[in-house]
């Protein structure tokens, strides 16, 4: 069974840096595609970043690029989302969430069939 957990989600200021974690069991990271959702009060989930499996490519919506990066941590079995600079756009609970091999083209959430159960990230100054 495919079960994610996330972590390290918090309250930072803009300009501020965090690190959310993705913990993963049931499956083998290389076979499955992760993108990372966010869903801020009143709007739509949307996709931030996805890493395909097999070849760890990864895809960035455009209001994160430069900012925001994922990735796999094989030694403890987690995905990991980088996420720098800050700012309050970006408040929203974040969702890690699994389907087998790559990234669909087109980001939505339905494609996905395993999710974590969120984690906070709140930016204010």
């Amino acid at each position: 069974q495919v079960t994610l957990v996330e972590s390290g989600g918090g309250s930072v200021q803009p300009g501020d840096s965090l690190r959310l974690s993705c913990a993963a069991s049931g499956f083998v990271l290389d076979d499955y595609a992760i993108a990372w959702f966010r869903q801020a009060p009143g709007k739509e989930r949307e996709a931030v970043a996805c890493i395909t499996g097999e070849d760890g490519s990864t895809y960035y919506t455009d209001s994160v690029k430069g900012r925001f990066t994922t990735g796999r941590d094989y030694a403890n079995n987690r995905l990991y989302l980088r996420m720098n600079n800050l700012n309050a756009d970006d408040t929203a609970v974040y969702y890690c969430a699994a389907k087998p091999w790559k990234c669909p083209q087109s980001l939505d959430a339905f494609r996905f069939g395993a999710w974590g159960q969120g984690t906070q990230v709140t930016v204010s100054s």
